[in-house]
C-alpha cells in the first residue's frame, strides 16, 4: 500500500509500528510528540519522514493515523481530532492495552463520518523509547482490533492490510471482550506480582535474609512487578469494573486454598496443583502472548577474570542482542553460571550454538 500515515507519539510501540510499516509500504510518515528530543531522534534514527509542528497539521494529510499514547492522553487527542479536517477515508486506531473506555470517547466526540478502530498490539519490551523500536516487535504476537458498530467492511480490510506488514496475528473482538481477557491474562497478573513482593519486602524487615534467599525462582516469577506505575496505575484505572471482579474471584480463590489447609486435605490441594499444571503445561511454548517473554539460556564459565566479557563480545561479533544477563554462581575454583536473556528463541537458539562452539556448556532450564 502507499499513502500518508501519521504517528502521534514516538515510544517504543509507535516506532516499532512505524519501522514495520515503512519495511512493506510505499508511504511518507510524519509524526508529532510533546517531545521535540523525540522527534528529532526518530528523524535521525531513519523512524519517520518528518515531524509535524501540530496534531491538526499531521492529521489533515493523513490516510492513516496511528495514536500511540498511553490512554489517558488518547482521550484528549480524539478530542482534538475530532475538531480537524481529515481525508474523506482516512482511518484512526490507537495502541492502548485497555479498550471499551477509548471506544466509548471515540464515539461520543468523533464526527460520524470519522472512522475509529480500536487496537492493541500485544508485545512489547523492558526497554522504552523510540531509540529501542524495531521493526520485528510484532512478529507472531497477537494485534487486537475492536470495530465499533459503524466500521464497514472496507474500513477493516484497509486497515488490515496496513497492519500486515507488523507480521503479527489480527484478531477482532468486542471491546468489552478485549478487556476482560486482557485484564485476566496481562493487567492482573501485574497486581499479583506486585503483591508477592510487597509482602516478602515486609517479611525481609524482620528476617533481612529473605531479601536475599527471594532470588532465582521468586525473581522470575514477579519480573513484571518492575514494570512502569505510572503505565499500570492508569491501565488499572480504565479497566477498573474488570480488575474489581477479578479481585473477588481471587480472594474466593483464596478462600478455597485457606480451607483446603484447614482441613489438611491433602487430595484437595494435589488437584488444585494438578489443574494449573494442566493448563500452563498446555500454553503455547512459541507464540507470543500479553506479557513480553523473555528466552534464557544457562551457560557454565571457568572463574578467571574477563570471562564474562568474552562471553558478551562472542555475542556482540555477531550481532546477537541480549535483554539481560544474570550471574548465578562465581565461586573459586568451581565453574560459575549466567543466565542470558534474549529477546525471541531464534536470538537464544544462536547463541546457544555460538557459545557450544566455543566450548561453552549450555543448557535451558525446564
Amino acid at each position: 500500500m502507499k499513502g500518508h500515515v501519521f504517528l502521534i507519539g514516538l515510544g517504543l510501540i509507535g516506532g516499532s509500528i512505524a519501522l514495520a510499516l515503512r519495511s512493506k509500504h510505499r508511504i511518507t510518515l510524519s509524526a508529532y510528540d510533546i517531545s521535540e528530543k523525540q522527534l528529532k531522534l526518530a528523524e535521525a534514527l531513519g523512524v519517520i519522514d518528518l515531524a509535524e509542528p501540530s496534531i491538526q497539521e499531521g492529521a489533515r494529510k493523513a490516510d492513516l493515523i496511528i495514536i500511540a499514547t498511553p490512554v489517558q492522553q488518547t482521550r484528549t487527542i480524539l478530542t482534538e481530532l475530532a475538531t480537524c479536517k481529515l481525508k474523506p477515508n482516512a482511518i484512526i486506531t490507537d495502541v492502548g492495552s485497555t479498550k471499551l473506555e477509548v471506544m466509548e470517547m471515540a464515539q461520543q466526540v468523533l464526527p460520524a463520518d470519522q472512522s475509529f478502530i480500536g487496537g492493541h498490539p500485544m508485545a512489547g519490551s523492558h526497554k522504552s523509547g523510540v531509540e529501542a523500536a524495531q521493526k520485528h516487535l510484532f512478529e507472531n504476537a497477537f494485534y487486537i482490533l475492536t470495530p465499533t458498530e459503524a466500521t464497514t467492511d472496507v474500513q477493516m480490510q484497509t486497515l488490515k492490510r496496513w497492519l500486515a506488514a507488523t507480521r503479527a496475528t489480527i484478531v477482532e473482538m468486542s471491546a468489552a471482550e478485549h478487556d476482560k481477557i486482557a485484564g485476566a491474562i496481562s493487567h492482573f497478573p501485574h497486581i499479583v506480582a506486585s503483591a508477592l513482593v510487597q509482602q516478602v519486602a515486609d517479611l525481609s524487615k524482620e528476617h533481612p535474609i529473605a531479601m536475599r534467599m527471594a532470588a532465582g525462582g521468586f525473581r522470575d516469577i514477579t519480573r513484571i512487578a518492575s514494570s512502569s506505575p505510572t503505565m499500570w496505575r492508569d491501565v488499572l484505572l480504565h479497566n477498573k469494573d474488570e480488575m474489581l471482579a477479578m479481585l473477588e474471584e481471587w480472594k474466593e480463590r483464596m478462600n478455597d486454598v485457606q480451607e483446603m489447609l484447614k482441613k489438611s486435605s491433602g487430595e484437595e490441594l494435589f488437584s488444585f496443583f494438578e489443574e494449573a499444571k494442566f493448563f500452563r503445561d498446555a500454553l503455547p511454548v512459541r507464540a507470543k502472548g500479553a506479557i513480553p517473554s523473555f528466552y534464557d539460556l544457562y551457560v557454565d564459565v571457568p572463574d578467571y577474570p574477563g570471562v564474562i566479557s568474552e562471553v558478551t563480545r562472542l555475542l556482540a561479533e555477531k550481532g546477537i542482542s541480549l535483554t539481560n544477563l544474570r550471574i548465578l554462581e562465581t565461586r573459586e575454583d568451581i565453574l560459575g553460571a549466567l543466565r542470558l536473556s534474549f529477546r525471541t528463541e531464534s536470538d537464544r537458539q544462536k547463541a546457544e550454538v555460538l557459545l557450544e562452539e566455543a566450548s561453552y556448556p549450555t543448557y535451558i532450564s525446564g
